[in-house]
């Protein structure tokens, strides 16, 4: 790299060459992307542990002519009789939640005592009415205690309470990302990295310890607002330290922690108690405010906000920890970009005038508006991640067919996201970005046809094609993220993939009502997923291929990727 021209005002430094020298991907960047990695098992976690803490259990009325008064059996060889209900095809009987059985008049009338517990073997069919009533004592098949217990939010009338805690999780989500994106750009990704894990941690505790319905909301929005910031900008300072060709790898492992925490949900069979759970989320990341001396800044953003001084000593501190030395002429350069910030010849003039640093933003979103080949790749990330979110979260809401204990299904089908993003990785590496995500959401589209019509075959043909499906969509999702954050300029490339993201999670709050069209047509929501992944797919063959390219820092070299 040569030196620039005496008095001149250089050239940007070019963050990909200063790698090849330093190394890109040392110690030093190992090192500081286990600790951005770590928040991330956290932050999965929270981002789905609603699903045990507002969950419901399962229950059944209490029955005081039959059951025991202290550990009443849930599944007792009475209650199809004494509590109305459905058989499954294997003759599995699941109790109704909130109504049972009249006990007969004859049996009360005969009685001194006509709440006193008959014994077991006269529990008979014949001593209960077909009529049915309300009742307010329940039953519980398992130890698990959520707020449906806490707060009273049995039976079918409160399954909206429930319900909603999602969608307000969903709302904290689009702020969340929205907001952090755009704050990370302007502030720098390490300090709004760092306050949303914080911020993501106490009102994780402040959920857990909440006095009622209404509060447990609140902080449930909270703690949604600060759990999106965390993976994304965990991407971008990952993606933004390393060299070409470590960026997929960089994306991908992180993916692989986001999976783990997910599935370390599935543990919560050892703390059934939601309070208990939440807290168990929520009190390790408080440790990560050390990350305030450990984790550097993007070097890529300190030398986009023209930050050069602090970019030079985290580079010369980088070189160290590899054990790699800088050329004479990158020192030169540095030294003299230095001065020229110093003695004011390198303001940022945009049509001759003087531009403040914290309108570079803005300028830029501008550069972007007024180009028609930037606005048109965005208008098709924007409808691929809008897809990649209804398919994702719509085959997770539909893997009913997954049967068994609850935890352990939770946890295979998070983990089945694991080859997911590994095939990602081997697409990204081998055949570049575009055909990457076209093949993996075609992937997805083949197999989600393919399951709608065999929804009444053998029950591992359905879960078989389920986990395929799964698979393609999440490896779509893993490269979906390296694809947008390589065709985004540097400066607003944080805020960029948030609005991304954020217009995913309203495709997101869709993918609840998509397994309602199955009471019109039993296929139809399997054969939607399948039709959408398929337009998607063609989309993304429009796209330019990034594979191996620079990371542009300006609009202009965003719009080169193409040429």
């Amino acid at each position: 790299m040569s030196a620039p021209a005496a008095g001149a005002a250089s050239a940007v430094l070019d963050f990909d060459d200063i790698l090849v020298e330093i190394g890109e991907f040392g110690r030093f960047q190992r090192r500081n992307y286990l600790l951005i990695c770590l928040p991330v098992l956290f932050a999965a976690a929270n981002s789905l542990s609603y699903v045990f803490t507002a969950g419901s259990p399962t229950y059944r009325c209490y029955v005081p002519e039959c059951d025991k008064l202290v550990d009443a059996e849930y599944g007792a060889n009475w209650v199809s009789i004494a509590v109305p209900g459905s058989w499954s095809k294997r003759g599995h009987f699941t109790p109704s939640t909130c109504e049972r059985f009249v006990a007969n008049g004859d049996h009360l009338e005969s009685s001194s005592d006509p709440w006193s517990a008959w014994p077991l073997d006269q529990c008979f069919a014949e001593n209960f009415t077909t009529e049915t009533e309300r009742c307010n004592q329940f039953v519980y098949g398992s130890s698990e205690r959520t707020i449906v217990q806490q707060w009273g939010l049995q039976c079918p009338e409160n399954l909206w309470k429930l319900a909603f805690v999602g969608t307000i999780h969903f709302a904290g989500l689009v702020v969340g990302t929205a907001l952090s994106g755009y704050l990370a750009d302007r502030y720098g990704r390490k300090h709004i990295f760092l306050f949303c894990i914080v911020f993501m941690a106490l009102t994780g505790v402040a959920q857990a310890l909440s006095w009622d319905y209404i509060s447990f909301l609140f902080f449930a929005l909270l703690n949604a607002v600060g759990t999106s910031g965390v993976y994304p900008l965990a991407f971008i300072i990952g993606v933004e330290m390393v060299g070409p060709r470590k960026r997929e790898m960089s994306s991908i492992v992180l993916n692989y922690f986001y999976a783990v925490g997910e599935a370390l949900l599935g543990l919560s069979v050892f703390l059934p108690d939601w309070r208990q759970l939440q807290l168990a989320l929520s009190v390790p990341p408080l440790i990560c405010v050390a990350y305030f001396w450990l984790v550097p800044e993007s070097v890529r953003w300190l030398l986009a906000r023209n930050r050069r001084e602090q970019a030079g000593v985290i580079i010369r501190r980088a070189a160290k920890v590899n054990r790699r030395d800088i050329s004479v002429e990158l020192m030169a350069s540095f030294k003299q970009q230095e001065l020229d910030a110093e003695t004011g010849q390198e303001d940022d003039v945009e049509g001759g005038l003087h531009v403040k640093k914290d309108d570079k933003i803005w300028l830029a979103v501008k550069e972007v508006a007024r180009s028609h080949i930037l606005m048109g790749r965005y208008a098709i990330l924007l409808l691929i991640w809008a897809v990649n979110a209804i398919v994702y979260y719509g085959l997770s809401l539909n893997a009913t067919s997954l049967s068994g204990n609850k935890y352990l299904n939770f946890a295979l089908v998070c983990l089945v996201e694991i080859p997911g993003y590994s095939l990602a990785w081997l697409f990204l590496r081998r055949f570049g970005r575009r055909v990457a995500l076209s093949g993996s959401l075609l992937l997805c589209s083949i197999t989600c046809v393919a399951s709608g019509f065999v929804t009444l075959g053998a029950n591992w043909l359905v879960v078989t094609l389920f986990l395929v499906g799964k698979l393609g969509i999440t490896s779509s999702f893993a490269v979906i993220y390296t694809f947008t954050a390589e065709m985004m300029p540097t400066v607003i490339r944080s805020g960029g993939v948030g609005v991304m993201s954020t217009f995913a999670r309203f495709g997101a709050m869709l993918a609840p009502f998509v397994p309602l069209l199955a009471s019109y047509y039993d296929p139809l929501p399997l054969l939607l997923f399948g039709t959408l992944s398929l337009v998607a797919g063609l989309l993304s063959l429009l796209l330019p291929e990034t594979f191996n390219r620079k990371l542009p820092d300006t609009v202009e070299e965003a719009i080169a990727l193409g040429k």
